[in-house]
């Protein structure tokens, strides 16, 4: 996947805190509702987790909780 602007969350569910993400080729940055965005990148959380996120953010269902189980506060930075 390459650099990419911020995209909308499709938010399929119509619950998910996550309003944008936007794919890196070593991160995804998530933009959330109630503010902040955070990027994840392959040292934090992980090249594993960083892929599955993109994966769920195209799909636009069940980013945030993959976050919320699976990385909580394992994020690289705040942004």
């Amino acid at each position: 996947m390459t650099y990419m602007e911020r995209r909308a969350y499709k938010n399929f569910s119509g619950t998910s805190g996550v309003r944008f993400y936007e794919p890196g080729p070593t991160f995804i940055r998530v933009w959330f509702e109630q503010g902040g965005c955070y990027e994840y990148d392959d040292n934090k959380p992980g090249p594993h987790h960083v892929e599955e996120m993109k994966r769920l953010a195209e799909e636009g269902q069940g980013l945030a909780t993959y976050i919320n189980r699976y990385v909580r506060e394992n994020y690289a930075r705040k942004l």
